[in-house]
């Protein structure tokens, strides 16, 4: 079996493409129930983020074409397309990737550590769905242990810097006094809590929490002083926001032209920063046109992560090294897993003679044969079990010229290799 990462992200596919491939919280168990139900797929894990969607499996060789042709069925997409957006990673490469992905190195900004969160999220989805297996149940332990150590050893986790942090930081550039405005933000999970809390560092004291569930919303608002409102209340909100920043679940955008059209005359005009961080993306495109409206989405934050990435590449390089040591200590694990079963199964068979013969001659002894003649037999009857299958397939190695398993044998069974002589 092959161990696959197949995926899209950032770099590889727009936002327009990556929100028709996201997978919502709602679609994901059916998703994994398909996923592991191909017949090509043993194990299956799905991380589905903003700017990545990605498929964790165990396969058989060459099935990244099934996986492929399935992600394009389940989401209505063309194989094509997706096709060209896609990569994928095999074996060691598959577990390189992985382990870059949980430590921020793969992210749009360097070093963020959401993703981590996001990833033990996938973890614990898959494994509600009964998707790992030892394989890849021993890749995301070995992965976390892999990202704790690289948080504790380098500076890639220090000074907060995210999406999150990014589209703050972006704001700031544009008001003058920061800490006057008025900030609305829409959602309640660990993103906006994070633009909450380095909104709430930077001054701004005015902050208005939009969620879905009222009750989350005001479980993140109490602990910053701030307002929390249900979503159907936005339109009010929206007139009195100087920053607004969004990230929902939401299938289908919350807010749209007309409504902020609306607020913009309540506001006389006055302008609005937007960032729209999901993806799906919760405001319609088309409001980004209007006057007086400063639109971003999680593509346009590009420049000023660029910038926040400089200032972690020695952590990051300090990072890839330890990755490297955790893809070397995996593969070795995974060799000597492999390993395990192997000696597993050949005890196992060895077993099963032994057992067959000894059950033999105690019949025999019951029977009241002569017990020296008895034993003899079972000496006799054992060794030529055990040794039945070896002798054949050696028999055939030599037929074949397969002096790759005869060197092998010799070593395995004799402690020597046989004469290399032709």
């Amino acid at each position: 079996m092959t161990l696959l990462a197949l995926g899209i992200n950032h770099r590889t596919a727009t936002v327009e493409v990556r929100e028709q491939v996201a997978f919502t919280p709602a679609q994901l168990e059916t998703a994994l129930g398909e996923l592991r139900g191909l017949p090509q797929v043993k194990e299956a894990a799905v991380l589905s983020t903003c700017n990545r969607t990605e498929l964790y499996c165990v396969t058989e060789p060459q099935g990244e074409r099934a996986i492929l042709d399935w992600l394009g069925r389940f989401h209505g997409l063309p194989v094509e397309d997706l096709s060209r957006c896609a990569y994928h990673y095999l074996d060691n490469e598959a577990a390189r990737h992985l382990m870059r992905v949980a430590v921020g190195l793969d992210s749009m900004v360097l070093g963020e550590p959401q993703i981590l969160g996001q990833l033990k999220d996938a973890y614990q989805a898959s494994r509600h769905a009964l998707g790992l297996g030892k394989e890849l149940e021993c890749l995301f332990q070995h992965t976390f242990a892999v990202a704790k150590q690289v948080r504790t050893e380098t500076g890639i986790g220090r000074n907060p810097v995210s999406v999150a942090y990014a589209a703050v930081s972006l704001a700031s550039r544009i008001f003058d006094d920061f800490g006057r405005a008025r900030a609305l933000l829409i959602g309640a999970g660990e993103t906006i809590e994070l633009v909450a809390r380095h909104l709430h560092e930077a001054g701004v004291r005015q902050l208005t929490v939009a969620n879905r569930t009222r009750e989350r919303a005001e479980l993140l608002a109490g602990s910053l002083g701030a307002r929390a409102i249900a979503l159907d209340a936005i339109p009010d909100a929206l007139a009195e926001a100087d920053i607004v920043i969004s990230s929902t679940a939401a299938p289908l955008p919350i807010i749209g032209k007309g409504m902020v059209e609306r607020a913009l005359k309540k506001r006389r005009h006055r302008p609005i920063f937007m960032v729209d961080i999901a993806v799906p993306r919760d405001i319609e495109p088309e409001v980004g046109r209007l006057a007086d409206i400063f639109l971003y989405s999680v593509d346009d934050l590009q420049e000023v992560i660029e910038e926040n990435r400089r200032h972690r590449q020695v952590a990051a390089d300090q990072a890839e090294s330890l990755i490297e040591h955790g893809v070397g200590a995996w593969l070795h694990e995974r060799r000597i897993r492999g390993g395990g079963e192997l000696i597993r199964d050949f005890r196992t068979l060895g077993e099963a003679q032994r057992d067959l013969s000894l059950e033999q001659a105690l019949a025999r002894l019951g029977h009241g044969e002569d017990p020296e003649s008895v034993v003899r037999r079972l000496a006799h009857q054992l060794t030529n079990r055990l040794l039945h299958r070896p002798t054949v397939a050696l028999r055939e190695a030599a037929s074949a010229e397969r002096h790759d398993l005869l060197e092998a044998a010799g070593a395995l069974l004799l402690d020597t290799a046989p004469d290399k002589t032709r």
